[in-house]
């Protein structure tokens, strides 16, 4: 009788532990595969959830009446097992019979009720499978075509640069005026251009560095100095900032960046052609910086204008401002991550005379297409101003990021005005592969006081090319369009400038082309990237620069980046609760907006268009560019004064 009730129990147990529970573990444990359920699939899960939640706590009531007789009838038996006077036994033996019986009871129970609980589990667990096996066919077979489509659209573009009808050199010579576009001419063409298998030629020039004096003479090339001279000893220790004790103590770092896993194919499979701009997108893209503050970062290297406003010679300053520009790139080669989207009429400044000797204000002046106007004031000598407009076009296997509107820089004290466009960034396996980012195309940089141009090539990543990743050449020509200077270096890592001593045509190549040959001093350095802070990877590959950007400071107007609280949030790892600020502050943004278009008068137009006659910035406007001959916002004035009295009563309340 003993060892019956404890085989009893002992196979009521082991049924529910192995027989059903581990069927259920094995079924949900294979259902977390499953990310991509539509919402009624979700409802019903969340509904056969909560089903076997309560089979499972009727499964835990039997197991509580299991224990609970079974330890009743194992002190039954022993009280039977110490018995010795016969006629006693027939009532302990009716005891033991209850007893049991009603163990025989609850374990029924307890069977039928694993019994329901694994045909449940097992009908659903099937049906989950299906569902599964049908999403990972499709994903699969997505993949396959998109991974089809690239490999069809680069033999494409090999077919096109090989087209007989196609001008022998792609490249444009730098003799063949300017290439700054009016904003807006970016043909659709363009933006769809793929660098991602580039064939065409790397540079067009040839340098060949020479050492002995004797052997420089002029061979019906150029005249004038050969040497490094004097004058150019500004151009020594470019690359070199002496950095002493800050006056301000400054952050060194910020919360690790959290491990939240997203499905981005998810998301992205319904953002194809689609400006990215008007795509409502989780914090889990963005780094916790604005696109005000990533402006801002451009002058993480201000020391090159400042070295720039003491040379005499404007081929040697524009060296500087070359390098200027492309150190600019130098935080985006691991910097894949989202800045967020300025709210209208959200602001950031830096001000940082003391250490930086500089003041700078951004504001965005647009929404739709976002547009920021920046301002920057040295007190070393020269002034930068720009209005950007980013575009950006989601093309399926890679995002194209391009900025319109032209930088402008100009010194003080020889009146030189420089104006440049940035190149077009592009992020490639957006759905397969690591995420990596490529800077392409051609800068121009012009002298417009002197004629002065400067010629950069940014040289497209290839799997096929010999030459150096992120390459980028230049050369530094005068208002004759004789050649000075050439630039060489890395988008991210340095730039180096080299004196031009004589200049000669090549012998034609096999493809029939001909390259001129620059003999030239020994380089000399002009710009070096400033290595990454300690843990950059978890802080979001932060310069030592951005990671002050966001940290609060008193006295900053109420619409400044640092006071925009998903932004804050999402910083500090809370970006379940950012995601949900986020969505407030763009609901906030759109009633705004709602309200300036039904109080416009006017009828016609596009809502666009009408938005940007109702919507005036605070400390800019609009005006003519005479260079450009485009209507830019330049800065014009009072913020500073503004920040002196702490008078913010003008500012909108946007946050």
């Amino acid at each position: 009788m003993k060892g019956r009730g404890c085989w009893e129990s002992a196979s009521v147990r082991s049924f529910c532990s192995s027989g059903c529970l581990n069927k259920f573990k094995k079924d949900d444990s294979g259902d977390e595969d499953d990310e991509t359920a539509s919402p009624a699939d979700k409802s019903e899960l969340h509904s056969t959830i909560k089903s076997l939640s309560l089979k499972l706590d009727d499964l835990s009531t039997c197991n509580d009446l299991i224990a609970k007789h079974g330890a009743a009838l194992q002190r039954s038996l022993s009280e039977l097992d110490s018995l010795k006077i016969p006629y006693e036994s027939s009532e302990k033996l009716k005891a033991v019979n209850e007893r049991a019986t009603l163990f025989r009871i609850t374990s029924n129970a307890m069977i039928n009720a694993c019994k329901d609980f694994l045909e449940l589990a097992e009908t659903h667990s099937r049906k989950w499978q299906r569902a599964l096996q049908y999403e990972q066919e499709q994903r699969i077979h997505l993949e396959e075509t998109i991974e089809q489509l690239a490999k069809q659209h680069n033999s494409l573009e090999r077919a096109f640069r090989s087209a007989p009808g196609r001008a022998t050199n792609p490249t444009k010579s730098f003799s063949e005026g300017s290439l700054l576009t009016p904003k807006g001419e970016d043909s659709e063409e363009d933006e769809d251009t793929e660098y991602f298998d580039a064939m065409e030629d790397s540079t067009s020039f040839i340098t060949v560095i020479t050492e002995a004096k004797e052997d420089r003479k002029a061979e019906g090339g150029t005249t004038g100095s050969v040497d490094w001279t004097s004058s150019d000893n500004v151009l020594d220790g470019a690359s070199l900032v002496p950095k002493g004790p800050p006056k301000v103590k400054r952050r060194v770092r910020i919360p690790d960046k959290p491990n939240y896993s997203l499905n981005l194919w998810s998301i992205m499979k319904n953002c194809i052609g689609r400006e990215l701009s008007k795509i409502p997108m989780p914090v889990n893209f963005n780094e916790p910086l604005s696109m005000l503050q990533r402006l801002t970062e451009d002058l993480e290297y201000h020391h090159l204008l400042d070295k720039a406003v003491h040379c005499t010679s404007s081929v040697e300053q524009m060296c500087l401002v070359a390098a200027f520009s492309v150190s600019s790139y130098s935080t985006t080669v691991h910097r894949i991550a989202k800045p967020f989207n300025p709210m209208l009429g959200e602001t950031f400044e830096l001000d940082r005379l003391d250490d930086m000797g500089l003041r700078s204000l951004c504001e965005q002046v647009s929404h739709h297409p976002p547009s920021a106007a920046h301002y920057v004031f040295s007190k070393h000598g020269w002034s930068l101003w720009q209005e950007i407009t980013i575009s950006s076009k989601f093309r399926g296997k890679y995002l194209s990021i391009m900025p319109l509107g032209a930088i402008h820089l100009e010194f003080q004290a020889s009146g030189n005005h420089y104006v440049w466009r940035k190149s077009t960034s592009t992020v490639h396996n957006i759905i397969v592969g690591k995420l990596w980012i490529d800077q392409t195309g051609d800068i121009e940089i012009v002298n417009h006081k002197t004629k002065d141009r400067c010629q950069l090539k940014f040289l497209p990543y290839s799997y096929f090319s010999k030459e150096v990743a992120r390459k980028v050449t230049g050369v530094v020509s005068d208002s004759q369009g004789k050649a000075h200077y050439v630039l060489s270096g890395s988008w991210d890592e340095q730039m180096e400038c080299a004196k031009i001593v004589q200049s000669s045509p090549s012998s034609p190549g096999s493809d029939g082309k001909q390259k001129t040959v620059y003999q030239t001093l020994p380089a000399k350095l002009l710009w070096k990237k400033y290595p990454l802070p300690e843990n950059a990877e978890n802080m979001y590959y932060f310069s030592e620069l951005a990671l002050t950007l966001n940290e609060h400071e008193e006295g900053v107007a109420p619409t400044d980046s640092r006071l925009r609280p998903d932004q804050r949030l999402m910083e500090k790892g809370h970006w379940d609760e950012a995601n949900t600020e986020k969505q407030r502050l763009e609901e906030k943004q759109r009633v705004s907006r709602r309200r300036r278009l039904e109080a416009c008068s006017r009828g016609c137009g596009t809502e666009e268009e009408k938005e940007a006659d109702v919507y005036v910035p605070l400390w800019f406007e609009k005006r003519l560019d005479p260079l450009t001959g485009e209507t830019a916002c330049m800065y014009k004035g009072g913020y500073w004064e503004a920040k002196e009295r702490q008078d913010w009563h003008m500012c909108p309340n946007i946050f």
